[in-house]
């Protein structure tokens, strides 16, 4: 008897996990064609993790693997589409104080532009006076810890990857499928992602993660920032692509003698088609090829 209490209760545990990380999932339901979705979380949202390692109550009615290839090719798709369009970044850094609330802030605005030889620059067009008094950025550190790769389970990322089928809820009013991504083994020179993603069930394209990367040294962060896990949702251009329109990662700058909460966001705003630009001047030059994959 204690030990089928026991079972029962690991059963509600685990449902209730499940239960909880899928409560930041907040994207409205698609119609036949797949229109646009309602606005990222807040900045207030709780992000939730994915921490059970029991297995699926219940099996997808098609097999993992079939799931995994189709959203995979549709990754593919997304990546190369991605490239050939523009968009407005705004990046927010804020430090929290004892009291919970904000006591430093630095917002950074920046687009994607193209140059007539068909380069693409993120280029600045505005900047706040920075309050921030604990993290010290260097010119061009913040655009390069802000290109995350946005794609990582593609066709020919898949080799490199364990993924294991976690579950199905039925997120807002969109059915998904949950898969873990592990690496088989840790490189030196390429990082590699580890976290969740969800796939929408009808339509097999992933439309949120959560996840960070690393090598075989460890965790993969910028110098001086301590942003690893990254919690990303996308939002559907033109009906067909699903391109990152929100992104966040929490965490915890520790110095010497005290521990200062710290937060990320990156939102992605006016996605469309590039346009080549006569007057543009390249501040940080985005290659899609450097890009893949974040340095170690």
């Amino acid at each position: 008897m204690k030990r089928l209490i026991c079972l029962e209760w690991q059963e509600l545990w685990r449902n209730a996990l499940v239960a909880a990380m899928l409560m930041a999932f907040c994207y409205t339901a698609r119609g036949q064609d797949a229109g646009p979705l309602t606005p990222p979380p807040s900045d207030t949202h709780n992000v939730h993790r994915v921490t059970t390692t029991d297995p699926a109550a219940t099996p997808p009615p098609m097999p993992p693997a079939e799931i995994i290839r189709q959203f995979a090719e549709k990754e593919d798709q997304y990546l190369q589409a991605l490239v050939r369009y523009g968009y407005k970044k705004t990046i927010k850094l804020t430090e929290f104080g004892k009291d919970g609330q904000p006591s430093g802030e630095l917002q950074v605005v920046m687009e994607a532009v193209m140059d007539p030889d068909g380069k693409v620059y993120e280029k600045t067009v505005q900047k706040t006076q920075s309050s921030l008094q604990f993290i010290d950025l260097i010119p061009g550190q913040l655009a390069t810890a802000t290109r995350i790769p946005a794609y990582p389970l593609t066709t020919k990322q898949l080799a490199k990857y364990q993924l294991r089928y976690v579950g199905d809820e039925k997120v807002d009013e969109i059915d998904c499928y949950i898969f873990e991504a592990k690496p088989k083994f840790l490189e030196r020179g390429n990082a590699l992602f580890q976290g969740v993603v969800w796939v929408d069930k009808q339509y097999l394209e992933v439309v949120k993660s959560y996840g960070k990367w690393v090598n075989d040294l460890g965790d993969v962060h910028s110098e001086n920032l301590p942003f690893v896990n990254f919690e990303t949702y996308r939002e559907n251009v033109e009906g067909k692509y699903w391109f990152p329109n929100y992104m966040r990662s929490d965490e915890y700058l520790h110095l010497k003698d005290l521990t200062v909460p710290v937060r990320m966001v990156i939102k992605w705003t006016n996605i469309k088609p590039l346009q080549a630009n006569i007057a543009a001047g390249p501040d940080a030059a985005v290659q899609p090829d450097a890009a893949a994959k974040p340095k170690p």
